[in-house]
């Protein structure tokens, strides 16, 4: 078969990849108790109990791959023998795109996002990937992916994919409240107020040391997952696309999204946020947070936890807290919907040959649904990870969680009410805050109108065409062009297929 090369945007930076062989002894796995003993096993039985061999490819949110602690474990409750190969999150597409290219992608692929997803799909549709819908019905505990998620998932009304959960409105403010309450400011009520907090956190000295070296919000070279998006949604832009004059048109097609563009000019143009942001990486941009320099970072509220354990290494005294309630220019609230899904997980059909060896990769998943194993991948080892109070789990360290257990509650599918796994209990108290406000959000949620549409053009082109809009965006945000200049880079969009785009997704719309 022809393989297509997959159009996913690639960074100028080489990957180092991390590769985590699989422990020793996981051939002497036994498989978790699910039927009742048998005094004798067939050779076919004994066959069947053969460690699984599994090879996963994934994202790694961590500066370092984790020890083997983890993976021991779930050889150990999934008769299988695991080889994780993980791959800095920074630069996940490129080795992405160059593993797929080659034929060497693994048994079980992670994508990164709904982007990469995308792009990938006519791949899917050209065959390389397995179908795994009709599998599910087999699978009792893969069965409860929630209907709604895989229906965001499929394509052409196929299921190919495991998805990993996220929470849908969980974007929010994560602030220095010390600094908020030395300078008397209350949570911003408004966007103008959100500008007078990084205001006061770049000019009023809010760390006391008498220096002008603190700035008011950190961002990222990310216009979706930094905080351009969430900044945008509460300034009133739809969410990727919107209704205008009854016709689906893309987020950069809307006047708010120009004013958004204004409003992180006036930002940049004042000093409240880092000047290079369009060049910061994910780890840098939470670096200025944790260092003390910046007092405001925008993006998923449930990072709180994680981004409060580096920062009370630098500044022991920080107070953190959240915040989601931000209204626009209209007095309404807004949160920015995610599809209900962070990540989603592929089957190549060229390392998995045979529906029965699919059935056994699907079987590992199948049993990490399982409220025993989920808890291990999310949690980790019960008394050296976590302990359990009134049915909750309570992480013991928050740091060696991060560096044993994270990577792999990064790549568990399904969510906490699908799997049974603990809820947890919040190592502080913003956590619990961004626990309610994540559920408070879903009432003011924006939803993607396409999600779950399909445009040939997109799959093909999108990718491109996207860093089109997203390099003319930096650029006005930078001052290099005027909205002159825009109006030209979107002309540019459309000329390059943009309006074919926009023409698909509003055929299918109106079916």
């Amino acid at each position: 078969m022809k393989r297509k090369l997959v159009s996913i945007p690639l960074s100028v930076l080489l990957v180092s990849s991390f590769a985590l062989a699989a422990c020793s002894d996981g051939g002497k796995s036994t498989p978790a108790a699910t039927t009742g003993a048998v005094a004798v096993e067939s050779p076919k039985a004994m066959a069947d109990n053969k460690p699984t061999a599994i090879t996963i490819m994934a994202p790694l949110n961590t500066a370092q791959t984790p020890p083997d602690t983890i993976i021991k474990e779930l050889e150990k409750l999934t008769n299988t023998k695991l080889t994780y190969q993980f791959f800095p999150a920074d630069t996940y597409e490129e080795k992405l795109n160059t593993t797929f290219a080659t034929g060497a992608l693994p048994q079980v692929t992670y994508l990164k996002n709904q982007a990469t997803f995308i792009q990938m799909k006519s791949a899917i549709r050209d065959g390389q990937f397995w179908e795994i819908g009709p599998l599910l019905k087999d699978f009792p505990n893969l069965s409860k992916l929630k209907s709604t998620t895989n229906d965001n998932t499929k394509v052409d009304g196929k299921l190919y994919t495991l998805y990993r959960g996220v929470d849908i409105a969980r974007q929010g403010l994560i602030y220095r409240k010390d600094w908020a309450d030395k300078l008397g400011l209350k949570p911003p009520a408004t966007t103008d107020d959100l500008v007078a907090m990084m205001k006061a956190f770049t000019e009023n000295d809010p760390d006391g040391n008498g220096k002008k070296d603190t700035i008011g919000l950190t961002d990222r070279n990310d216009l979706v997952y930094g905080s351009f998006k969430t900044v945008a949604t509460w300034l009133g832009v739809p969410n990727n696309w919107g209704l205008k004059d009854g016709k689906l048109q893309p987020e950069f097609m809307f006047p708010e999204y120009v004013a958004t563009m204004d409003y992180y000019k006036k930002l940049r143009d004042g000093g409240l946020i880092n000047k290079d942001f369009a060049a910061t990486s994910k780890t840098d941009q939470q670096k200025l947070f944790t260092n003390g320099t910046a007092g405001m970072y925008i993006g998923a509220m449930t990072d709180v936890s994680s981004l409060n354990k580096d920062l009370i290494k630098n500044v022991p005294t920080a107070v953190v807290d959240v915040h989601s309630m931000v209204a626009g220019p209209s007095g309404k609230f807004a949160a920015w919907a995610l599809p209900g899904y962070a990540n989603v997980v592929l089957f190549p059909k060229s390392a998995t040959k045979t529906e029965a060896e699919l059935k056994k990769v699907l079987a590992f998943f199948d049993k990490m649904m399982t409220p025993e194993v989920a808890n291990v991948a999310n949690w980790g080892i019960k008394d050296a990870n976590y302990s359990v109070i009134d049915n909750k789990a309570k992480k013991l360290d928050e740091e060696k969680w991060t560096r044993e257990v994270k990577p792999f509650t990064d790549a568990a599918i399904g969510d906490e009410d699908t799997s049974g796994r603990y809820l947890g209990i919040p190592t502080i108290p913003a956590q619990g805050k961004a626990d309610e406000l994540k559920i408070a959000n879903l009432k003011f949620a924006v939803q993607d109108p396409v999600t779950a549409l399909d445009s040939k053009t997109n799959q093909e082109k999108g990718a491109q065409l996207q860093d089109v809009i997203k390099d003319a965006t930096n650029k006005y945000i930078y001052g290099t062009i005027d909205k002159a200049g825009f109006d030209k880079a979107i002309e540019d969009w459309k000329s390059r297929g943009g309006s074919k785009i926009i023409e698909e997704y509003n055929a299918v719309y109106k079916k």
